[in-house]
């Protein structure tokens, strides 16, 4: 049973700025992020923003990451996004060497615009490339080509940037190992510093949802997403990333004392929500947290407006989580992760004997070769990492 600890000391590290931006061009069918496709609402939203962030201001917090989200941020032009960076200073204490993220859609940007975004303060670029195969790229309702992803890499580059990341899908219907792992040597030739490589989820409400539902496709059967992920993690292994959570790998120096290490290109804005530190979030859908306290913005860029502009908040719903509750999230953000959950800082924290609390399950899990322990650590296997959300479930 949980004792008195002090699982609500608040978290002194850096917080975290997240920005949604809610504009897409296009919807895609996979994703379930909000976003609409208005963009006359460009302007209101834009000033129902600056006043959330004056609305907002945390004098007791200061911040080492901004990152902006979507939606598709790259459909504001570089003048927008350098407004929202200069009002983000204005309103909250950024650190210096800060790591400011913009996400791009490579749809929607030109090697002129990532040089203005660039003069305008961001530092760190993410481009949502998913695959360079148009059949998946088709699949995805992406609006993109293979070309113009490669030309995004390109001009990013060009214009400067040598924090990048770049995302991928996988275990699309009729994937192929073969089209896979090429996609995969396609992303590491222009060596970005991340990336992303994420399982194709289908997700309530989505389009791909309801096409599985009424069984207008059929997902890639689960051995065949198995071997992909297995192949992924062996392939980036083998060109130089390392893997520090489920989905996501940081570049590390091979021979090239210019690179930074692996544990610098992560990305420092994602790790604040699997650690627990403390993140506000702006726009409509941001969640933010400071612990034990979570809160949440209403999920429509109307209302969002409204309420700003009414001198209101536009929050949804709150929470705030009970030492149980906390202690659960620690278990599954732990285990998402490659140094899986750190024992000495979980006993501290909640006050209990880890192995002596999870012993039955432990061994259940390490004679399936699901979990792997160690003296100050309990993390996934990569065959684990495939049941995390199951495995998770076993110690609530």
């Amino acid at each position: 049973m949980l004792q008195n600890s002090s699982c609500f000391t608040p978290n002194l590290q850096p917080a975290g700025l997240y920005i949604h931006i809610p504009f897409c061009v296009k919807k895609c069918p996979y994703c379930d992020f909000y976003s609409i496709t208005d963009g006359s609402l460009h302007p209101a939203f834009m000033d129902a923003l600056v006043s959330e962030m004056r609305m907002t201001r945390a004098p007791n917090l200061t911040f080492d990451t901004l990152y902006m989200g979507g939606g598709t941020p790259s459909v504001l032009d570089a003048k927008t996004i350098g407004n929202i960076i200069e009002t983000a200073h204005q309103s909250y204490e950024i650190l210096p060497h800060t790591e400011i993220t913009l996400e791009v859609n490579p749809g929607t940007v030109s090697l002129k615009q990532f040089e203005e975004y660039r003069c305008s303060g961001i530092n760190r670029i993410n481009i949502g490339v998913q695959s360079f195969d148009p059949v998946n790229l088709q699949f995805l309702g992406r609006i993109h080509s293979g070309d113009d992803a490669r030309a995004a890499v390109t001009w990013a580059q060009q214009a400067g940037f040598e924090n990048l990341g770049l995302d991928l899908i996988y275990g699309i219907p009729n994937q192929t190992k073969k089209s896979w792992l090429r996609d995969l040597k396609l992303v590491i030739e222009s060596e970005p510093r991340h990336l992303s490589c994420y399982i194709l989820s289908f997700e309530p409400g989505t389009p791909l949802y309801r096409d599985r539902q009424e069984g207008r496709l059929k997902p890639l059967a689960e051995p065949q997403v198995c071997e992909l992920f297995e192949t992924t993690l062996e392939f980036l292994s083998d060109h130089g990333y390392v893997q520090y959570e489920i989905s996501n790998f940081a570049r590390k120096s091979i021979n090239s004392p210019s690179l930074k290490s692996a544990e610098f290109n992560r990305s420092r804005h994602n790790i604040k929500y699997w650690n627990f530190s403390p993140y506000i979030g702006l726009g409509p859908s941001a969640h933010s947290f400071l612990e034990p306290r979570r809160y949440w913005n209403c999920a429509d860029v109307e209302k969002y407006i409204q309420d700003l502009d009414a001198g209101r908040l536009p929050r949804a719903g709150e929470e705030r989580l009970g030492m149980e509750q906390l202690m659960i999230e620690a278990i599954y953000l732990g285990l998402r992760q490659t140094t899986g959950i750190l024992i000495d800082v979980f006993e501290k924290k909640f006050g209990v004997t880890f192995i002596a609390e999870f012993e039955e399950i432990i061994a259940n899990l390490e004679a399936r070769c699901l979990i792997e322990l160690s003296q100050n650590r309990c993390a996934l296997t990569s065959k684990g990492m495939l049941y995390l959300d199951s495995i998770a479930a076993m110690f609530t």
